[in-house]
């Protein structure tokens, strides 16, 4: 079946359908990884996006039950240059098409994805429609521009948890692995140590939290319980967490005033540790400013420098604002800067037990260049509950 993306400065992409029919619009970006499709489909960071895969050929190794990072797929559309029909992988459960069908997400193949990654580089990510409905190209362009964006919109509200819930991927043997740093306080190595079950008491602000993370909190050693977005600093203090940890999430940070209300009620009382989205709203709540980037950071090969140590990490990526560095005050160190671009990726309070990081270090691209965040995490609760 025919398919048309619009974009709105007019530009006009024809391909063919995969997956669910219909229509959708959204922010059309694009992410740079070979692999690890499923993972970005069902990110709930990319909701409100059309995700454009940069890879020439997807669907190779087909989908199943074990990478998904949600419920299900959370993006709003799928753009791909080619779709692989034919899937083999041991681990393979469904095709990519019949897993975009069952849940409703529309694709397009057979485009140019280099020129459409070209013009979001050049002028910017921009409105997109999809649709295998209504093939007008103009009517699909006038559908996007009037299309409100995603800047002033709370996400967080379509993507977060309705109501608590314990996280149960409950490590089961007692000998876990960790992460600490070597002699020289440099380079991260795997340590085993005696972990009980049930360590460290954790309360995860679900703005939007992929599986990933939960799953490296519990095998840090930590109990996690998962609570909506709209929890406040009251409710999260009277279940006395020896931490809190702040998640990933969709769009922009600053319509989401109750998180960083929250966050505001926390400092100082909990040990602090957030990601992406978490990272962006523990700034805005330390005083910070926001602003949207041109095209954003997408994919999972992102090298960030450690400051502390002048190493270099690979990392994964996936965020469309950032943290204004000159906006940020003087209790506040920069600890990660983005080699591609200079922005801002992790900060540090001078003070407090705090601290964050703008990129995806349960993702593992390195793949344990940033494992030591979350043993620095628990190593952080260690000194408050020994303080």
């Amino acid at each position: 079946m025919k398919a048309i993306l619009a974009l709105t400065d007019g530009t006009v992409f024809e391909g063919e359908q995969f997956g669910a029919t219909g229509e959708a619009i959204g922010e059309v970006v694009f992410n740079t990884s070979m692999t690890g499709y499923q993972e970005v489909l069902t990110d709930p960071s990319y909701k409100g996006q059309i995700v454009t895969m940069t890879y020439p050929l997807i669907g190779n190794y087909g989908c199943n039950e074990a990478d998904v990072e949600s419920i299900g797929p959370q993006v709003e559309g799928f753009v791909v240059r080619e779709y692989s029909a034919n899937h083999s992988n041991w681990r393979s459960q469904w095709s990519l098409d019949t897993y975009l069908s069952e849940h409703g997400i529309i694709g397009i193949q057979g485009i140019d994805t280099r020129a459409l990654t070209r013009r979001l580089r050049v002028h910017g990510v921009m409105n997109g429609c999809l649709s295998t409905e209504d093939l007008n190209p103009e009517n699909l362009v006038a559908k996007a521009k009037a299309w409100h964006g995603l800047v002033g919109w709370d996400l967080v509200q379509r993507v977060t948890c309705p109501n608590p819930y314990a996280w149960r991927n409950t490590p089961q043997q007692e000998d876990v692995g960790t992460i600490e740093n070597d002699v020289d306080g440099d380079t991260p190595k795997t340590k085993s140590r005696k972990l009980k079950a049930k360590n460290y008491k954790v309360i995860a602000l679900d703005f939007g939290i992929k599986y990933n993370i939960l799953r490296q909190l519990t095998e840090h050693g930590c109990e996690v319980q998962v609570v909506p977005a709209q929890t406040t600093a009251k409710d999260i203090l009277d279940a006395e967490p020896d931490g809190v940890f702040l998640s990933n999430g969709p769009g922009d940070p600053m319509p989401v005033d109750y998180a960083i209300k929250t966050i505001q009620g926390l400092i100082g009382k909990k040990p602090l540790f957030g990601i992406c989205l978490g990272h962006q709203l523990l700034g805005l709540a330390l005083g910070g400013k926001t602003y949207k980037l041109k095209f954003g950071h997408r994919g999972a090969n992102q090298p960030v420098k450690h400051l502390e140590n002048d190493r270099v990490e690979i990392t994964s990526q996936n965020h469309g604002f950032c943290v204004d560095i000159d906006s940020l005050p003087n209790s506040i160190d920069i600890t990660h800067i983005n080699l591609n671009d200079d922005t801002l990726e992790g900060i540090r309070h001078r003070k407090y037990p705090i601290f964050s990081v703008q990129y995806h270090p349960e993702a593992s691209p390195g793949p344990h260049d940033a494992s030591y965040l979350f043993f620095n995490f628990t190593e952080m609760m260690d000194e408050c509950l020994t303080s």
